[in-house]
């Protein structure tokens, strides 16, 4: 020892200070194998710390996106059907005509309309322009209110949709999604073509390009209320699709029923969306649950190589361990000399491992345009468990440099 004491009881003592200048000579004596010894727990420590941060993110990623479209969405039915009440169903609906309007008076609904399927019926479509074009086809018929397009979030690709004034006017036109479009070999509604559904003409106005809800819409035939109360006898909606803002879905499952039917709002079920806490918490327990264990294989393969090298420190400085014995040092003072330097690796490793896990958490959520989520505690603990992983690993070498007596490590060591 450079410098030490005896106590009055004749046991050698070792200050602390003395314990960590002669570690950091002993580390800063061959830098490179320092930084060397340290890979493996920085490589652990950092996929630890860019594995957990980038699961946090990517999982508030996937509830903003769950919200924006799931969430936001409410249906009102009938209670005790699950199904549509349609043209032919037993079950009467209280669901009233005007359902879109009196829900968009909510605050938090952005848009609101009924929708009801028809059944499949016979179509078939003659352009003006040629009327030898008579492909008779089976395709569903879904009645709508004009709020219903922005409800489910629908683009046009040709034409216009019809709006609450054709209901009124119970005008006999109808909106094409894009399958059904294909089947009936219509491209452009330019020149008026008109599908015949049940033998009965209907002026096609528009063509769907896509729907967020309801993808039923892409194949069907899409008629005004007005017209379907007039030709197929639709006593009431099925069902009133309700285009809610962020966070309100709760807010409005509690009033649909009463701004619907407030004389009996019990007739009338509310379907609210679940939370997407679950959802979240699935996603990052399943990431987690991956690449958690490929950072703890790193993290143990750090140990390993901490141990590796501390033994062979061991083996190189058996004459200096001797010389310390002989001098007086007891068994205690050479196990924690190689224990602090094996825990000084492993600081290091963590250290420069869990900066280099933000890094990756940062940069991954720039390039992605994210916004990175991190736990305040992680960088933080992600040192402190290399600070661990050295201690263990130099448990084993620390134990055996204090088997080394004197006289045979003086004349090993010599």
């Amino acid at each position: 020892m450079r410098r030490g004491a005896r106590r009055l009881d004749g046991r050698a003592h070792l200050r602390l200070g003395d314990l960590l200048s002669e570690a950091g000579a002993a580390l800063t004596a061959r830098p490179a194998r320092t930084l060397l010894t340290a890979m493996g727990t920085v490589l652990g420590v950092a996929a630890l710390v860019a594995t957990l941060g980038l699961a946090r993110t990517a999982g508030t990623q996937i509830v903003t996106r769950f919200d924006e479209l799931a969430a936001t969405s409410v249906q009102v039915r009938p209670a005790g059907q699950g199904g549509f009440a349609g043209a032919d169903t037993t079950v009467r609906s209280s669901i009233p005509w005007d359902a879109g309007d009196r829900l968009a008076r909510l605050n938090g609904v952005r848009s609101a309309g009924t929708y009801t399927a028809l059944g499949t019926k016979a179509s078939r479509t003659v352009p003006l322009v040629d009327p030898t074009g008579r492909d008779v086809v089976q395709l569903p018929v879904v009645a709508v209110s004009g709020g219903t397009f922005d409800a489910v979030r629908a683009r046009v690709r040709t034409g216009r949709f019809f709006d609450d004034g054709h209901n009124v006017r119970r005008d006999p036109v109808a909106v094409l999604g894009p399958a059904a479009a294909q089947r009936l070999n219509v491209t452009r509604v330019d020149q008026g073509p008109v599908v015949f559904v049940d033998e009965r003409p209907l002026i096609i106005v528009g063509i769907l390009d896509g729907v967020v809800r309801q993808p039923e819409l892409l194949g069907a035939v899409i008629i005004p209320d007005g017209i379907a109360r007039t030709r197929f006898g639709l006593r009431a909606p099925a069902e009133v699709q309700v285009d809610v803002a962020v966070g309100a879905a709760e807010l409005i499952g509690s009033q649909a029923a009463l701004a619907l039917d407030p004389n009996q709002p019990e007739r009338l079920r509310v379907a609210v969306p679940r939370s997407p806490r679950g959802v979240q918490e699935q996603v990052q327990a399943d990431v987690n649950g991956l690449f958690v264990v490929l950072g703890a294989i790193s993290l143990l393969i750090g140990a390993i190589g901490i141990a590796n090298i501390t033994l062979v420190s061991v083996l190189e400085r058996v004459g200096e361990i001797g010389l310390r014995r002989a001098v007086g040092a007891a068994r205690r003072h050479v196990a924690a000399q190689f224990l602090v330097e094996s825990a000084a690796v492993g600081l290091l490793g963590g250290i420069i491992g869990a900066s280099g896990g933000v890094l990756t958490v940062v940069a991954v959520s720039a390039a992605r345009g994210w916004t990175p989520v991190l736990d305040p505690w992680l960088p933080l603990a992600a040192p402190l468990s290399g600070l661990a992983i050295g201690l263990l690993a130099g448990a084993y070498p620390a134990w055996k440099a204090t088997a080394i007596e004197p006289i045979t490590a003086l004349r090993q060591g010599t």
